[in-house]
């Protein structure tokens, strides 16, 4: 697939599609928002953040954005691993869209892009501190793991670990 197909939602005025280079601003400032405000941006984080091109896309993998008009609202990244397998990582919503089904929409576009790109399991890791995340994810079918079980997760605040067969 070379570019994820666009999704309108005509309820909300929000369309998702596949990552642009003038999203990378906007991809930075929403996730620099949410780590900020519960915990402290890391290494790996300025390092995925400062250029998402070379760290996710031009390693194969892909990032989906909601778009209301020309504006960013919200975002989420799926980095491959290897063997089939995704990361979901670096998802955020702008905090005035929280709480409106934005951000499951996105995780439900995400699943279906990943199964359309023949991804055998996704995994994610997060935090206790952020029970809406976790249960976003639980509601959608990922299933907690030991840590063990995944890739080495590269964040100190990482103490929730799933994973999504597909």
């Amino acid at each position: 697939m070379a570019q994820a197909e666009v999704e309108e939602n005509t309820m909300t005025g929000l369309t998702i599609r596949s990552f642009q280079a003038e999203d990378a601003e906007a991809f930075r400032l929403l996730n620099e928002e949410w780590i900020t405000r519960y915990f402290t941006l890391e290494e790996k984080d300025n390092v995925t953040l400062g250029d998402p091109q070379g760290n996710i896309l031009n390693k194969g993998g892909h990032i989906f954005v909601v778009a209301e008009g020309e504006r960013c609202v919200g975002c989420v990244a799926l980095i491959k691993m290897d063997d089939g397998v995704f990361e979901v990582s670096k998802m955020a919503v702008s905090p005035e869209l929280r709480g409106r089904g934005v951000g499951r929409r996105l995780l439900e576009y995400t699943v279906e892009q990943a199964r359309r790109l023949g991804a055998k399991s996704l995994f994610l890791g997060s935090s206790t501190k952020l029970k809406n995340a976790v249960h976003l994810y639980e509601s959608i079918g990922f299933k907690h793991v030991p840590p063990e079980k995944l890739p080495p997760m590269p964040y100190v605040r990482a103490d929730v670990f799933m994973e999504m067969p597909l």
